[in-house]
């Protein structure tokens, strides 16, 4: 036994302490952070602008009159729809890749591709949770919003979707969990983050244990942490109710 814990000491001291390669653990989970923030963020305005786009056409394509107006929310619904089959259709990894390596091909900067392109496809999923919320809210709310004054766009914008909002937070809450374990992929665009981190100090010392249990214990208390936080925004919300 002692002999199997001074084994794991200087493991230990080999993976993290020899040459600071801990610092490669920071400055990953850092980076980690940094594309599931921004990502989320631009995931939930894609999926709103969409889900509204979506559910607007879903709720007046039968009464609308034809025209110029009639067309442009049918084509916006259209190109929301190829946009959500693609998306939703492939991998994130090769959506990643064919943003870094085609689409921004000349550019240099992997992390903010690697938020637009987690965004993208983050805003897919965002985009369908928010649209089941605003097609749940009562219909009386539109009436309220028009009595009000406010036109259509209005009453969406204002009355609909933040109750909209609040009905499906849980949700959205989770999507940013799920979100949070799919950039360990971002390492196949060469970006240094937890996984690759892991990765990194593994190839250096050829050392895999220790290295890769660390990158799977930090996203583990960062699920645990996030899940304990979406528990406590459900009982507010439910109490708030009350």
């Amino acid at each position: 036994m002692a002999d199997w814990f001074a084994g794991l000491r200087a493991d230990f001291i080999m993976n993290f302490v020899t040459k600071d390669r801990w610092k490669y653990i920071t400055s990953g989970l850092a980076n980690t952070l940094k594309i599931t923030l921004v990502a989320t963020l631009i995931g939930i305005a894609l999926g709103v602008v969409i889900a509204i786009i979506r559910s607007t056409w879903d709720t007046n394509k039968e009464t609308l009159r034809p025209g110029v107006g009639r067309f442009l929310l049918g084509l916006g619904n259209a190109i929301c729809q190829v946009y959500l089959t693609i998306i939703r259709g492939t991998p994130v990894v090769v959506q990643l890749m064919i943003t870094y390596y085609i689409i921004f091909a000349s550019s240099k900067n992997g992390l903010l591709i690697a938020m637009l392109a987690f965004g993208i496809n983050s805003g897919a999923y965002v985009a369908e949770i928010i649209r089941g919320g605003i097609m749940s809210t009562d219909s009386g709310q539109f009436e309220a919003g028009r009595s009000l004054g406010f036109n259509y766009v209005q009453t969406m914008w204002y009355i609909v979707v933040p109750q909209a909002l609040k009905s499906v937070l849980p949700a959205l809450a989770n999507e940013f969990i799920v979100l949070l374990k799919e950039t360990s992929v971002a390492g196949y665009v060469a970006i240094r983050d937890l996984t690759k981190a892991g990765d990194i100090i593994r190839g250096v010392t050829y050392s895999p244990f220790l290295p890769l249990l660390a990158v799977a214990l930090i996203y583990l208390i960062l699920v645990m942490f996030f899940t304990w936080l979406v528990g406590k925004l459900e009982r507010r919300l439910r109490n708030s109710d009350h």
